[in-house]
């Protein structure tokens, strides 16, 4: 019997080694994404010398030449211009921001009431967070208190009127608290009722197939502008004598019916996307249509569109600046509002308030792309076994 020399085999795991240097570290990030080839080299020094050259001057204006405080608009303005800065002066005035700061929140609010929504958003904080964290448990209980109890305990809260609270009129509403509400309730609206309008597109039965196709097609060919000025000045004219609606209630509702008709199609996108044998697996397995779409069919068509519903969901949020066309101020509306206050008129006043607002909606708007990508992330398991 012929024997043969296995010495060559190895006997044991080799060790795990790392990386070589070359692939590992800032050295090599910077030649992968900064000067892996000509064209990105010559577009990084480009870069470069654009960043050198606009940043100085962003910074010297919004930190170094600032003006953070001060009790009016002498503090912004040039000697010419009747205050007391020098000639030539330019910076940003954060002072009119840190003066502004409480309006910008909250509006026309009455003082002592703003614990009211600073409790909400604290209640929000709470209750969002653990429901962002993947490891946290009791996912259910997080979003019925979420989704479910909290409106209506701010409901309560922000307009009053019962437990003792005195009555706190929605015209009275303004700043980031209108753009956080109607964002809110857009957002927790818009996707189950744009997730039953995608499906009763897709339905076979013709009536529920016409009414979806209708109101998707018609409210997404009207600008948003219309849908608030409908809701605001002509359905009142429709409704009986007598009977009236809180024009705070009606941007609700325009808003929400809006985005819902744009969730619809990117839900529908997302259905289209489902292979045809994932509902034909479950219709062999004997599940009605709704555990069909519940189980099988709709997470995987929800994971397949999060990049479009969080688009649309962003899109939302910074479209609630149009609620001013209703004489309603949101953050931006009651920003340009105190441009007005002759006490801070200078020509600082405007940028330094657009600035500031420009950042809030970046901060949440950046805030909501990000963890969408993360959640992308965490779901993409298609190439895992």
């Amino acid at each position: 019997m012929q024997e043969h020399d296995m010495s060559w085999v190895r006997t044991e795991m080799a060790l795990a080694q790392p990386a070589p240097s070359s692939e590992r570290g800032l050295t090599a990030w910077v030649r992968k994404n900064l000067i892996a080839s000509t064209g990105d080299a010559i577009l990084t020094v480009i870069g470069i010398v654009l960043v050198a050259m606009i940043l100085p001057q962003i910074v010297n204006w919004a930190f170094i030449n600032a003006q953070w405080t001060g009790p009016d608009r002498t503090v912004c303005a040039t000697v010419a211009q009747g205050g007391i800065q020098s000639d030539g002066w330019t910076g940003a005035c954060w002072a009119f921001v840190n003066a502004k700061f409480g309006q910008f929140m909250f509006g026309r609010y009455p003082l002592e009431e703003r614990w009211r929504p600073i409790l909400v958003a604290i209640l929000f904080v709470a209750l969002l967070v653990p429901l962002l964290i993947p490891r946290v448990p009791r996912k259910g209980l997080n979003a019925i208190l979420l989704f479910f109890a909290l409106p209506v305990v701010a409901f309560v809260l922000l307009i009053g009127g019962m437990f003792g609270l005195p009555y706190v009129e929605t015209p009275l509403w303004g700043g980031l608290l209108v753009t956080l509400s109607l964002s809110f309730v857009g957002i927790a609206v818009s996707l189950p009722v744009g997730i039953v309008l995608a499906l009763g597109r897709r339905s076979n039965m013709p009536i529920v197939k016409l009414l979806c196709v209708i109101f998707i097609e018609t409210v997404r060919g009207i600008p948003l502008i219309t849908v608030l000025f409908f809701a605001s000045v002509m359905l009142p004219l429709f409704l009986p004598a007598g009977v009236s609606f809180d024009k705070f209630l009606r941007a609700l509702i325009g808003v929400s019916l809006f985005a819902a008709a744009y969730m619809a199609e990117v839900v529908r996108g997302g259905l289209q996307a489902i292979p045809k044998g994932q509902y034909e697996g479950a219709d062999s397995l004997g599940l009605s249509y709704w555990q069909k779409m519940g189980l099988v069919v709709m997470p995987q068509a929800l994971k397949l569109v999060i990049p479009g519903i969080v688009n649309t969901f962003i899109g939302m949020f910074k479209d609630t600046s149009l609620v001013i066309v209703i004489s309603m101020f949101d953050l931006l509306g009651i920003v340009k509002q105190n441009f007005s206050d002759a006490n801070w008129a200078t020509p600082q006043t405007a940028r330094s308030g657009l600035v500031f607002a420009a950042f809030i909606f970046w901060l949440f708007c950046f805030g909501m792309s990000r963890y969408s990508m993360y959640t992308e992330r965490r779901l993409d398991t298609g190439h895992k076994r």
